[in-house]
């Protein structure tokens, strides 16, 4: 599926996996990413540093999960969200 993304596509899966508040579910929703595809991608994408402290800040989140998530709060919106 990563493979049929455009650069523009990919930018923005990297820019709302970094975002706290954004779910995986979202980038499934937007792109048909599942979380284990995005974590390939991320992981294709970025250096290897970078890819661990990106491991280690979404594994310290419970917002990365819809399931997780403590509160009922509306959904974030980036502006550069489609």
């Amino acid at each position: 599926m990563a493979s049929s993304l455009s650069s523009a596509d990919i930018s923005r899966i990297i820019e709302m996996a970094w975002e706290d508040r954004t779910p995986f579910e979202a980038i499934e929703h937007q792109y048909g990413l599942p979380e284990k595809e995005t974590k390939a991608l991320m992981k294709q994408q970025m250096t290897t540093s970078s890819y661990r402290m990106w491991r280690n800040r979404v594994n310290t989140r419970a917002t990365k999960h819809l399931k997780k998530r403590p509160f009922e709060v509306g959904r974030f919106k980036s502006k550069n969200q489609k």
